[in-house]
């Protein structure tokens, strides 16, 4: 259900493993007291979320003062998230920017709009993957329901495995992972990596050689040349 990468005083961050929730649905057993019950806190407060099917690091607060403090940031988006997918083809572009006003479609969908009113915004770089996919960095300016994954599929790359954006591809998990977190917290630097290689449970795709030598180049997001956004 989730691995623990580090324990602060006021914080947990964890690896969620693809397809838990973070909230009770289906019957699904709640997260946070399950991790809670590992930590030994009496509760545990959800900072930010990640979509049933995405994998990988998620910050809990260990206390209503710190998730405040925390959310806080993450809504006034001084917190730095990256996440790696893997798209079904080839994009109609290797790396770029997507923007664009999202609206509910279908079912529990989400489309990307042309206008800009309160737009999400998504950044991406992109390497070779497996024939016919393509390795991509995602770095988010904005925290939408769903955005990476409408942003992949307005490029022509909807993400392996998911099943709403991406109905007939299958795979053992929709292949969307939150790859890295950083920010300034109390004057004290963070910067967290949760590499998906290796870990089975986190799908078997990230280990192929040519998407492993992708995940390689890209250990550090924070430092690599993103172009400067007009906000």
């Amino acid at each position: 259900m989730f691995d623990i990468l580090h324990t602060h005083t006021d914080f947990i961050v964890i690896s969620k493993h693809p397809n838990v929730s973070v909230h009770k649905d289906d019957g699904d057993t709640m997260l946070l007291q399950e991790v809670a019950k590992q930590t030994g806190d009496a509760k545990l407060y959800l900072i930010h979320r990640l979509d049933k099917m995405t994998s990988g690091i998620l910050l809990l607060g260990r206390s209503s003062a710190a998730a405040s403090e925390l959310s806080q940031m993450f809504a006034q988006r001084s917190v730095e998230k990256y996440y790696l997918a893997i798209g079904s083809k080839k994009p109609k572009k290797k790396q770029g920017l997507v923007s664009g006003d999202m609206e509910r479609s279908r079912r529990a969908s989400w489309k990307l709009l042309n206008s800009q009113t309160n737009p999400a915004i998504t950044q991406f770089f992109s390497l070779a993957a497996e024939p016919g996919e393509r390795l991509f960095l995602c770095k988010p300016h904005t925290g939408k329901t769903h955005q990476i994954r409408v942003a992949l599929k307005s490029v022509g790359s909807g993400i392996v495995g998911d099943p709403i954006y991406n109905a007939g591809s299958e795979s053992d998990r929709g292949y969307l992972h939150a790859f890295a977190l950083c920010f300034t917290y109390q004057h004290q630097d963070f910067e967290f990596v949760c590499d998906p290689r290796n870990h089975s449970v986190l799908g078997s795709k990230w280990n192929t050689d040519i998407t492993c030598q992708g995940v390689e180049a890209w250990l550090t997001p924070w430092e690599l040349s993103w172009p400067k956004i007009n906000k």
